[in-house]
């Protein structure tokens, strides 16, 4: 099950409140603003500032 259409509408940054980027292929949300990336666990968005990780692109 994919992330609902809804829910990427109402979904922003927590650090920056900028617009996200959806990879769910690779169960990721990233944020270019701040370069992180944020975690899809079991179709939930893991939007945890102290969880995410440092963008590598």
């Amino acid at each position: 099950m994919a992330l609902s259409a809804q829910l990427k509408e109402i979904l922003a940054c927590p650090k920056c409140k900028g617009e996200l980027e959806f990879h769910e292929e690779k169960q990721q949300i990233h944020c270019k603003g701040c370069r992180l990336v944020y975690r899809i666990e079991d179709d939930i968005p893991v939007m945890l500032l102290e969880q995410a990780q440092a963008l590598s692109e």
